[in-house]
């Protein structure tokens, strides 16, 4: 069964940094992307950022570009979301998901349950 769980939010003060977290489990950890993608009340669902393993690409979206790294630990199975400068408009709950093979915008087959961040100003 293909578990993943999210970790490492909270509340942070505008300017602050956050690493979130995502621990895999129930898939082969050498053939697949993650995304990451969040939420924020009244408002639809963003893709922040995404690795796949196969060709190592990192895609990052244009809210979070030049503030966020993704980056993967196969060790650990598990991939980090680094944030920095946070904002106040990065108040979202924040979820990871897995698919085999490539980045993509959607087609995401599993999901974690999400971790709230929420940035004071």
């Amino acid at each position: 069964e293909v578990q993943l769980v999210e970790s490492g939010g909270g509340l942070v003060q505008a300017g602050g940094s956050l690493r979130l977290s995502c621990a895999a489990s129930g898939f082969t950890f050498d053939d697949y992307a993650i995304g990451w993608f969040r939420q924020a009340p009244g408002k639809e669902r963003e893709g922040v950022s995404c690795i796949s393993s196969s060709d190592g690409r990192t895609y990052y979206g244009t809210s979070v570009t030049g503030r966020t790294t993704i980056y993967s630990d196969n060790a650990k199975n598990t991939v980090y979301l680094q944030m920095h400068s946070l904002k106040p408009e990065d108040t979202a709950v924040y979820y990871c998901a897995e698919r085999t093979g490539l980045c993509a915008p959607d087609e995401y087959e599993y999901w974690g349950q999400g971790t709230q961040v929420t940035v004071s100003s």
